[in-house]
């Protein structure tokens, strides 16, 4: 595995922003208020001589209860899993107390510390080190993450204390396995899910509303297939997101959605199914990408409550009926496999490459079974399909007239390729485009003699009436 360094300090010290500096992204939300991390979040930095992981961890505040106790959890998880420590200090707000007990923490590990002192821009370096030489560690480096510098200087003194041994199995991005993004409103189990999957708390878990923030990717293998599964914000209706943090999640989970391959949207079975949930569903169609419905909670209900909401499901999501449905319990675990094994299926359907002369061939079987409606005394003709690409799968379909094709009969086209390939959970796009007419638009190009016969054809016309 590659080495791992964790970034460690109080809330609103800039570690998030530190991180999207390191591993030149801007994968973690970053926001001018306390708090926003919570759970462990992983990249990696490759501006050095050697990669390795990078950590972006929550803010330490020093209060055992709550949110903030399942935070400082996470963090402890990610000290014990770091080679190195990066210890991200305020240069603005200067040595507090809090402080020195997270210093004091770090110690107790035993690994090398380095200490960042974050916010420097504007101030004179000389004075924002001084008050933090007390801490007596000799790797103490200034640094504005917000304007990336000192950012290369803390990786040239990260690299020395990496384990030599240490090796790249981080393959490239295609092996990263199947790309799960696992949305839904807050509260439906996301997290539990993911930590059920994984056998361990990776995600923290509470009955607080929006507990996740950042999208977590986090790897799976099971049953010998790779995963990549994306834990996400919840997404609450427009009306009701004030907060800046919660618009930037839930731009965050739309983002993530068009990124994986498979998307699975929960529903919470006792709250049934709400416009919410309808709305998440459309913008998996709007990406295009394939789709599981994990009806959650399952348990617990009586017949008559299962009743009502798998009808309320049959009525609510016609719209998908090609989405698998799979009744789970994210906290007990039931219904997983078949969980997993609907997100393979949907997975092979969406990536599935089709050829075009199958493809002509079933276009032709699809029109000689039914044919479009007449459009001006005229059907429009179908001739030839290939592929157009896949995760959607896309048909082109040459023909004339197709424009005039009503919406009912490219329904029929896509239930009719759906069935022939057994496509379960993917959208289907069909794109139509009319033969062209190497004629139009050009003007009269007929020689004098043609136009000379032609006219001689007319009058012979009009002499023999």
């Amino acid at each position: 595995m590659l080495p791992v360094i964790a970034l460690v300090g109080r809330p609103n010290v800039g570690k998030s922003t530190l991180f999207n500096a390191m591993t030149r992204s801007r994968d973690a939300l970053v926001a001018d208020m306390p708090g926003v991390t919570r759970d462990r979040h992983y990249g990696v930095c490759r501006t050095g001589e050697r990669p390795f992981v990078v950590v972006d961890t929550g803010g330490l505040s020093g209060v055992d209860e709550g949110l903030d106790a399942l935070t400082a959890q996470q963090v402890r998880l990610a000290i014990d899993e770091a080679q190195v420590l990066v210890f991200v200090v305020d240069a603005r707000d200067g040595l507090l107390p809090q402080d020195r007990s997270i210093l004091d923490e770090l110690r107790r590990s035993g690994k090398p510390i380095i200490v960042a002192v974050n916010k420097t821009d504007g101030l004179d370096l000389q004075d924002a080190l001084a008050e933090f030489t007390v801490f007596g560690i000799s790797r103490t480096l200034p640094l504005s993450a917000a304007h990336n510098r000192g950012t290369e200087e803390l990786i040239a003194a990260v690299l020395p204390l990496l384990p030599e041994d240490a090796h790249e199995e981080l393959g490239p991005e295609g092996d990263q396995g199947i790309r799960v993004a696992i949305v839904g409103r807050p509260n439906a189990g996301k997290s539990t899910l993911i930590n059920r999957l994984l056998g361990e708390d990776r995600l923290i878990v509470s009955d607080v509303a929006g507990t996740t923030r950042d999208p977590i990717r986090v790897p799976l293998e099971r049953d010998g297939k790779r995963y990549t599964l994306i834990d996400t914000a919840g997404v609450r209706r427009k009306a009701r997101v004030e907060e800046a943090v919660e618009k930037f999640s839930v731009i965050k989970t739309l983002q993530s959605m068009a990124a994986a391959q498979v998307v699975v949207v929960m529903i919470d079975a006792r709250e049934n199914l709400s416009d919410q949930d309808l709305t998440l569903i459309g913008h998996v169609l709007d990406e295009g990408r394939a789709l599981v419905i994990a009806i959650n909670k399952w348990d617990g209900m009586d017949t008559y409550q299962r009743e009502q909401c798998q009808r309320a499901l049959e009525r609510r999501l016609v719209f998908v009926d090609w989405a698998k449905q799979v009744f789970i319990s994210a906290l007990h675990g039931s219904g997983l496999r078949e969980l997993m094994r609907a997100i393979v299926r949907a997975h092979t359907a969406a990536t599935r490459e089709l050829g075009s002369s199958d493809l002509t061939r079933t276009l032709e079987r699809a029109y000689e079974g039914y044919q479009p409606p007449l459009v001006r005394g005229h059907a429009p003709k179908l001739r030839f399909a290939h592929p157009g690409g896949s995760n959607p799968p896309t048909i082109v379909i040459h023909g004339s007239r197709t424009k005039h094709i009503a919406p009912a009969y490219r329904r029929y086209l896509e239930n009719f390729f759906r069935q022939r390939y057994k496509l379960e959970g993917t959208p289907i796009r069909i794109d139509f485009r009319d033969g062209e007419n190497p004629y139009a638009g050009k003007k009269n190009v007929l020689t004098e003699a043609q136009q000379r016969k032609r006219q001689r054809m007319i009058r012979e016309m009009k002499r023999r009436k």
